[in-house]
């Protein structure tokens, strides 16, 4: 289990990740019911239980901070051994939304969605996380139904992603990044 909380002055963020199958039951209370919706839906689609309490000054600062804390949780929560790469395309009515995903530690985004609050979540999403995310609108008039068809892909994908296997899936295995002290003399 994951926890996080991120606070600014603009907002105040709580996030809990558990990737347990007896998990207690998400709550999602944000006070934008969209984007508690679409948070649900990633949360079900990857297959973990996801709770994020979050109030904010504006409703900018509140989901990119939302997406920036996510990132954060889901990005910690990757196994080091697992499949790392995931792709699904989903279609919803008139959406139809591929997502693609590498959770090997670089950040990158790719869309557009066509909502510039929703397509900065996804960035913000991506960039905290580590992950390279390719999101591709193939099809789609209602926006709704493209951003939920984009938050069902990559929720598949990252359940992919995070499939079991015994080895690290990289050409270089594991990497170590840690602090070292420095000494007196530099």
């Amino acid at each position: 289990m994951i926890r996080l909380e991120r606070t600014t002055r603009e907002t105040r963020v709580r996030v809990t990740l558990d990737l347990a199958a007896d998990a207690a039951p998400p709550v999602l209370a944000t006070g934008e019911p969209f984007l508690d919706h679409m948070l649900a839906t990633l949360g079900r689609y990857a297959g973990i239980a996801l709770s994020v309490e979050a109030r904010g000054d504006l409703r900018h600062h509140l989901v990119e901070d939302v997406a920036i804390t996510v990132g954060e949780a889901v990005g910690r929560a990757m196994p080091g051994a697992c499949a790392r790469y995931g792709h699904r395309v989903v279609p919803m009515d008139d959406a139809l939304v591929a997502a693609t995903l590498d959770t090997g530690g670089r950040a990158y985004w790719e869309g557009p969605l066509p909502s510039a609050l929703y397509d900065h979540w996804f960035r913000s999403f991506a960039d905290a996380a580590r992950f390279t995310l390719h999101v591709q609108v193939i099809r789609g008039r209602d926006r709704h139904h493209i951003i939920e068809s984009a938050f069902k892909a990559v929720g598949l994908a990252l359940k992919d992603a995070r499939a079991g296997t015994d080895a690290v899936f990289s050409t270089k295995g594991g990497v170590s990044l840690k602090e070292v002290p420095c000494s007196p003399e530099g």
